[in-house]
């Protein structure tokens, strides 16, 4: 769709084949899906993403992306939009919604609809649009993914995190796990593909469900974006002191930001430490008053910026610090967005030794090093060896910009998801039986 809500045309040259990407979020919080759609487009194929507009900002800022894009969008949801029937087509979903998390929470009742509000309306629409692939990328994705296996269509899921292994312990305890493993084997062992993040991910997928291996693509962005850094500084101060940085959409607990904040006390040197993300609810209050005095006026926050700023504000900085914890298996094994954008940024990285980190370090030697998560003396140590050593920074930073170049850029990906899907074309549908314990698992709430 373009922005005035008309559909967007994608390429029509060199058709061979149509592919649904499922995701039922807004694009722009989606890079994966948007940079997986672009190849896709660019090769030839006629794709279409099935997203969801949740929020009236994210709405926005996806709007302003349209007008660029080379496949086709679609909300299949839509509450952004002000109006009272729109208000009132919410009010209903999320009634719904609340029912189902409470059957869930008081009986084990476990239904796609307590993953969120798009289920439903994402089913219908794919279901409603032949392809010749469908991708899940997200986990009310894969949902709609196993209800089309079932019914014979050819599936495949980019497990972008382990989603059935994914959020906090609290978070966990309202989630439908049983219901997400079941389909996640499923798909993973009866679809026609399948792709994750990192080698780490891959064998513990294989060992948990017994499927096939999956095709590993980066969570990397293009080495071409680098022409288009600004070169200027917006948030650094002047002092001169060296600045350690970090992002996500969150700015909350779980995300290795304590580690940091109790380990600058610890350090030799003082710096700068910008960090940038919404912030959840109270963690502002709280993480200043963990701050030490001294600090205080060093610690900087950002709100997000648009997807086409984020590397030129990145690139200000010195050193990106990447604190992913071990509380569930996904953060653990999985290699997130930012580390990888660190690289492209030129920043050396710190990051915490989870079996994502590990795999990133040993194939960007020289770029990253690794603290133990939980440790802030050891995470202090590291990081005063990086702003102590001017020259010992300076390699790490050129370390970092050559592995973005020869290992971690999207243009070093693009073959490996090229080469995965033509597979999964080739690869015939499941027949019905092989998927029938699919049935009546994911129907719509």
């Amino acid at each position: 769709m373009t922005a005035d809500g008309t559909a967007h045309p994608a390429s029509t040259s060199r058709q061979c084949g149509t592919i649904l990407l499922l995701t039922g979020n807004s694009l722009c919080h989606n890079p994966r899906a948007m940079k997986a759609a672009t190849t896709l487009a660019k090769a030839g194929y006629r794709v279409r993403v099935l997203g969801a507009w949740l929020d009236a900002e994210l709405r926005a800022r996806d709007q302003a992306l349209l007008s660029g894009l080379s496949f086709d969008f679609t909300p299949v949801l839509d509450i952004g939009r002000p109006s009272a029937r729109a208000a009132a087509l919410h009010l209903g979903r999320r009634t719904r919604r609340k029912a189902a998390q409470l059957a869930h929470d008081l009986v084990g009742w476990q239904k796609p609809g307590q993953l969120g509000m798009a289920f439903a309306p994402l089913l219908r629409a794919a279901q409603r649009q032949p392809a010749d692939l469908y991708i899940a990328h997200s986990e009310v994705g894969l949902c709609v993914a196993g209800a089309l296996l079932r019914q014979g269509r050819r599936v495949a899921v980019d497990m972008e995190d382990w989603f059935s292994e994914d959020l906090l312990p609290e978070a966990r305890r309202h989630r439908p796990l049983r219901l997400l493993r079941s389909v996640e084997g499923e798909v993973l062992r009866t679809g026609a593909g399948s792709f994750c993040p990192s080698d780490a991910m891959a064998s513990a997928l294989v060992a948990s469900y017994g499927c096939g291996k999956p095709t590993v693509i980066r969570n990397a962005f293009p080495w071409a974006d680098r022409e288009r850094l600004d070169g200027t500084a917006h948030e650094r101060r002047d002092g001169g002191d060296p600045s350690i940085y970090w992002f996500s959409q969150t700015l909350g607990p779980g995300r290795g930001i304590e580690d940091l904040l109790a380990a600058l006390p610890l350090m030799q040197r003082a710096c700068e430490v910008h960090l940038r993300g919404n912030p959840a609810k109270g963690f502002t209050d709280r993480m200043t008053a963990q701050l030490p005095e001294p600090w205080r006026d060093r610690v900087f926050l950002h709100g997000l910026v648009d997807n086409t700023a984020l590397l030129s504000r990145i690139a200000e900085h010195d050193i990106g610090f990447a604190g992913e914890q071990t509380y569930c298996r996904s953060r653990d094994l999985t290699v997130t967005n930012k580390i990888l954008h660190y690289l492209l940024g030129g920043l050396a990285v710190v990051a915490s030794d989870t079996a994502g980190h590990k795999e990133v370090a040993r194939l960007a030697p020289g770029a990253a090093c690794l603290y133990e998560p939980g440790n802030p003396r050891e995470l202090a140590r590291k990081l005063d060896e990086l702003i102590t050593a001017p020259a010992t920074l300076a390699a790490s930073r050129e370390a970092a910009l050559r592995a973005a170049q020869n290992v971690f850029c999207w243009e070093r990906q693009e073959p490996t998801l090229l080469a995965a899907v033509a597979q999964a074309l080739a690869t015939a549908p499941a027949a019905l039986s092989d998927s029938a314990a699919l049935r009546d698992r994911c129907q719509a709430s």
